[in-house]
């Protein structure tokens, strides 16, 4: 059965479902995955919250969501680190659709925990291998030609505990460490031209204005290429745990290039070695040796939906399964769907086409009938990369590493519906 057909059976199934639904004198609702009976009171009847006034615009001057959605949180896992000052908590994608993260539900990582800078205190320098040295404010940044740019943000330790096998059962808590917003502000490479760099300059050094300053070093080339330091994020000023009132944004490249609270930017001959970056930021191999300046973040996929947190609860008929797919070296150009642990592949569709170097959606819709699943995700950029599995990537790196996991990812989704992480050979 080609991809057509195998569309047009789905869809029949699917209309064969909600006649059987109407036949059996119920009403079909939506894609037929819930019914109403008849006699229904929430149908036939007034309910409370049409008999009275609702909120008037002036009720909550900063919208927040409804508190029927609140289980829809950012979570940590209090084990994970000593303290919750240097930590990470992550972002619950099982519950969100779409691609853009809110910036409420945002990941978090800290160093030394989230500081509190006004924007009259901000300051930003360039210096270094640069023709003339300058201090930015806040204000000055504003006058700028700006750009809006939407990038996926992926910390190096998403999925790091599943090197040695499944882990945590929750896909918040195995790919969680990953946000994507729309983000305004002015390219790194206006800055650096208006202060001039000299031709030995062929490296950066940026930190932030936090405790930890967590200084990173990145090749001038980059420097000069897609890099962004942001003021905005979703349409509005950057949270206090994104950064605010200024952070940088490396496309592609690990979470922990993206330093937040920016305060300088050095032009350098060589890389600038920061502790942190020597003793974490690398990939320790099975042989006990480490690659270094890694960098972007590989092809991957996850299935959001079913999952450990999103279990199916409307049973049999109609399902939609839907994940996100990504690549730090471009666009992803398809997602393959397998429902058997990797023996046979379907395509999935994508909502929009592939953005580089941001979150694309994925869906596949199927008929289920109660049977068991190994749900599967493999993503393929337009590099012709394609995600592998993780025990491809354990034959070549071993288990050592804590970073830079773009294995595939398994679900088993139960007859009652229920999911749960598992690994398959």
């Amino acid at each position: 059965m080609d991809e057509k057909e195998r569309d047009s059976a789905v869809s029949l199934n699917r209309r064969n479902f909600l006649r059987a639904g109407a036949a059996a004198g119920a009403l079909a609702a939506g894609a037929g995955a819930a019914r109403a009976q008849e006699a229904d009171p929430l149908i036939t009847e007034v309910q409370p919250w049409a008999q009275g006034w609702g909120d008037g615009v002036d009720a909550n001057p900063y919208g927040m969501p409804i508190e029927f959605e609140s289980d829809v949180v950012r979570r940590n896992v209090g084990w994970l680190t000593a303290d919750v000052i240097s930590s990470i908590n992550f972002t619950p994608i099982h519950a969100l659709d779409g691609t853009i993260t809110p910036q409420g539900c945002a990941f978090e990582r800290h160093h030394s925990g989230a500081i509190e800078l006004r924007k009259e205190d901000y300051r930003l320098m360039i210096h270094g291998l640069v023709d003339q040295p300058l201090v930015f404010t806040y204000e000055d940044l504003e006058r700028f030609p700006r750009v809006n740019r939407t990038y996926f943000l992926e910390c190096a330790a998403n999925s790091g505990m599943e090197w040695a096998g499944a882990q945590l059962n929750g896909v918040q808590f195995t790919q969680g460490m990953i946000h994507n917003m729309e983000y305004t502000g002015v390219t790194l490479r206006t800055l650096l031209e208006e202060a001039g760099v000299k031709p030995e300059g062929k490296w950066v050094y940026v930190e932030g204005a936090d405790a930890s300053s967590n200084g990173r070093s990145m090749p001038i080339e980059k420097a000069l290429d897609d890099v962004l330091v942001a003021f905005k994020a979703n349409g509005e000023a950057l949270r206090k745990e994104h950064g605010y009132p200024v952070r940088l944004c490396v496309p592609g490249w690990e979470g922990n290039m993206w330093i937040k609270w920016l305060r300088r930017v050095e032009v350098t001959e060589g890389p600038v070695e920061s502790r942190e970056e020597t003793s974490k930021y690398t990939d320790t191999l099975e042989n006990g040796i480490s690659r270094k300046w890694t960098w972007v973040m590989d092809c991957k996929s996850v299935i959001t939906s079913p999952s450990p947190q999103m279990p199916i609860k409307h049973g049999k008929g109609p399902l939609v399964i839907t994940g996100l797919a990504w690549s730090g070296r471009g666009a992803v150009t398809g997602v393959d769907v397998s429902l058997d642990g990797g023996k046979t592949w379907q395509p999935a569709r994508l909502a929009q086409p592939g953005q580089a170097m941001a979150l694309t959606r994925f869906y596949l819709d199927i008929d289920w009938q109660g049977e068991e699943m190994l749900l599967q995700s493999r993503a393929t950029d337009d590099t012709g990369y394609v995600q592998p599995t993780k025990n491809q990537l354990r034959a070549v790196r071993g288990e050592n590493s804590v970073y830079h996991n773009n294995g595939i990812q398994t679900w088993w989704v139960k007859a009652n519906g229920e999911a749960e992480n598992v690994e398959v050979s």
